[in-house]
């Protein structure tokens, strides 16, 4: 009498999973060819079945076949971009899938630097692979098993660490116009301490900057960071892949226990990207020229950073936001402020007045930064920003010769101490790291 085995959940979902797995694996490697060529992409016909939104296909042209992602999917057809600017085929051109990106990250990555799609640029050996291929795309931790952001974290940079000090695993905005300082101020945090990795993230930046990048600080801090680049003539597919790709990475070493830093440049540039790929597919335009899918993409990008589970480490990010038109309200930073943990807001009124960093101190804030302070330096922090807005609101006011001293007791401890403070706050790139900051600023306002 033989044994009925019973059909378990366990056996069910094996057996679902072997019959998707037999129906979706073909006897043969399926193949399409290039049916319209535009210079937003190519249509591909008889492999839209096989194929599934942001999924990659490969031209068979050459010795080294090109790769392209699939942007849109029809009932004929299937719209693909290529990662290669320069790239371009032919009608008829043979075309086979090629899976998901994915990477195999190894932890002698370090002090390299990489594009969008893992491959070394800065002229070393191959980058070894890692033991394991890791998607490109992840979801971040649940939000109810993820540690909390309490640790503080000292950056170097004093008007941070006062102003708007960050915790571990904290994502805070640099939010500038262009020219203002915002990639001196990334340059500096990319040497803070308390950090075992660095990723840095080089999105349309120029070719120029990024050579600067990679000999004035790539080669002090070679020992822990890595570098992802797509510059400003790369293909909108690469510089919308190399934050994604930039946050595996801070992912990967997240799950191996190290804190890491991850400094993105810009956020506004890869919502550009995600534009121009979303718009090709057909998307239509809601928010000043922006589709709908732009304001999904951007916080399940920056989602990903943040403390890992318990027993993991943490990324802590910070992501410029280059604000077009020095417009602060417009879509995207709108967007991205309410994201995250915090914003620091540079002026490019201070910027002229040769103040740098050039950091807006009653407009930024830290969303964790009662972590960080004593109930004594919270309640100091408050008094100074207190005295700078009183500063500043009588500046045309002096500047007319309408006020006099003793008029105004607040004003006149204002007079007194904020231009010391502006002057303790200055803080030019490659001088020594802030290591006390509320010490310096102290000394140098009792002078």
């Amino acid at each position: 009498m033989s044994a009925e085995i019973p059909h378990s959940g366990g056996l069910a979902s094996l057996a679902d999973a072997i019959r998707q797995l037999r129906d979706n694996t073909p006897l043969a490697e399926p193949i399409g060819k290039v049916v319209e060529a535009t210079s937003s992409g190519y249509k591909v016909q008889d492999l839209s079945k096989f194929l599934r939104l942001g999924s990659l296909v490969k031209f068979h042209c050459g010795a080294h076949p090109a790769l392209a992602e699939v942007v849109r999917i029809e009932q004929e057809t299937a719209l693909v971009r290529a990662f290669d600017s320069g790239f371009s085929v032919g009608l008829g051109t043979q075309v086979s899938p090629a899976g998901f990106l994915a990477i195999r990250p190894s932890p002698s990555w370090k002090g390299r630097m990489i594009d969008a799609l893992g491959r070394p640029i800065d002229g070393g050996p191959e980058l070894p692979l890692g033991a394991e291929s890791l998607p490109v795309d992840n979801a971040p931790p649940n939000a109810m098993v993820r540690q909390l952001a309490k640790r503080a974290v000292r950056t170097g940079v004093r008007v941070i660490d006062i102003f708007t000090p960050l915790c571990g695993g904290q994502r805070i905005g640099i939010f500038a116009g262009s020219g203002v300082g915002k990639s001196t101020i990334l340059s500096m945090l990319s040497s803070a301490a308390g950090f075992d990795t660095v990723v840095v993230v080089l999105v349309g930046e120029r070719g120029r900057e990024v050579r600067e990048f990679a000999e004035s600080t790539l080669g002090k801090e070679k020992h822990r960071l890595v570098s992802v680049v797509a510059t400003g003539d790369e293909s909108p597919l690469m510089r919308r892949l190399a934050p994604r790709t930039g946050m595996r990475l801070a992912e990967y070493f997240r799950d191996r226990g190290e804190n890491v830093l991850i400094i993105m440049d810009s956020v506004t540039r890869y919502a550009h990207a995600c534009r121009d790929v979303a718009l090709s597919a057909g998307e239509a335009p809601v928010a000043r020229g922006f589709p709908p899918s732009v304001f999904s993409d951007l916080p399940q990008l920056l989602e990903r950073a943040g403390p890992g589970a318990e027993g993991s480490g943490f990324i802590t990010g910070v992501f410029s936001v280059l604000v077009d038109g020095d417009d602060h309200n417009d879509p995207i930073a709108d967007a991205i402020r309410g994201t995250l943990d915090g914003h620091i807001v540079l002026s490019r009124n201070i910027a002229e007045q040769g103040r740098y960093p050039a950091v807006n101190l009653q407009s930024s804030l830290s969303r964790l930064a009662q972590h960080v302070w004593t109930p004594e330096q919270g309640k100091l922090v408050r008094m100074l920003v207190a005295l700078i807005a009183r500063y500043e609101e009588s500046r045309d006011l002096r500047s007319m010769g309408g006020y006099q001293a003793g008029g105004d007791p607040e004003l006149d401890r204002a007079l007194a101490i904020v231009p010391k403070l502006y002057l303790s706050l200055a803080q030019a790139p490659g001088s020594p790291m802030s290591l006390d900051p509320f010490a310096e600023v102290a000394a140098q306002l009792a002078d």
